[in-house]
């Protein structure tokens, strides 16, 4: 299996650390660090980041840190330490940006259904603001506007699959005919072939509007950023160059 790489090592720890801290100061670790709405009062700037290292249960940091160390190590070996990590945590970053951009969509939608009825905005944000929400508004948006708005406002977002998303869209770009076996399919199935499939059921779930507890526009950003990057890269013929 070879050693690990300087960067996937650091950021196994870090995780493991963030999610220990997390089963000893739980409801607090959350609020401060894991990305909340805009609008809500939990909201700071350092979130976009942090969020990255927040866990919601074991299996979700086991998966996570797993896909991390299986696809970002040949990347790391690759490009290096420092090109690994800048891509890393733009992946992350994108994929906060674009979960946030959703969350604002589906937020304003209810919000806007709600207004359109006659009740005063600044009387809905207060009402959320203090945790709370009225029967009422089903009937004014109905209930797939509403819920999509108080899900946008409450759920704070946590994990690095987003980052993760990006680490596989690279992989793909770089070993595309890797053969990787999903967990409900045991059959090889080309990296090439296998990462925009699972890409393709994010979208699916993320413009249905289907809850599944998953950030499906936190997998869909971290998978653009990094196929941004990597055609960006590819074309530049940066992927040649080792940041030191």
């Amino acid at each position: 299996m070879g050693r690990i790489t300087e960067a996937i090592k650091h950021l196994l720890i870090i995780n493991v650390l963030f999610f220990i801290a997390t089963q000893l100061y739980g409801d607090q670790m959350y609020q401060w660090l894991s990305l909340w709405f805009i609008e809500n009062s939990n909201f700071q700037w350092w979130q976009v980041i942090s969020h990255m290292f927040m866990h919601g249960n074991l299996m979700h940091i086991i998966f996570n840190m797993y896909a991390l160390w299986a696809f970002g190590s040949p990347l790391e070996k690759a490009w290096g330490r420092n090109k690994f990590l800048f891509f890393y945590f733009s992946a992350g970053i994108g994929a906060a940006l674009l979960h946030t951009a959703a969350n604002y969509y589906f937020f304003n939608q209810g919000l806007e259904a709600i207004v359109n009825s006659g009740i005063n905005e600044s009387q809905v944000l207060k009402v959320l603001k203090n945790g709370q929400y009225s029967p009422d508004w089903y009937g004014l948006a109905g209930q797939n506007v509403v819920e999509g708005m108080l899900s946008a406002f409450n759920t704070p977002a946590v994990g690095a699959s987003g980052a993760v998303y990006g680490v596989l869209v690279a992989f793909a770009f770089m070993y595309p005919n890797a053969e990787l076996m999903l967990i409900f399919l045991p059959v090889p199935i080309k990296a090439k072939y296998f990462v925009p499939l699972i890409i393709l059921g994010d979208v699916f779930f993320g413009i249905s509007g289907t809850n599944t507890g998953i950030a499906h526009f936190a997998h869909i950003g971290g998978a653009l950023i990094g196929f941004i990057m990597m055609w960006y890269w590819k074309k530049n013929q940066f992927n040649k160059n080792r940041w030191n």
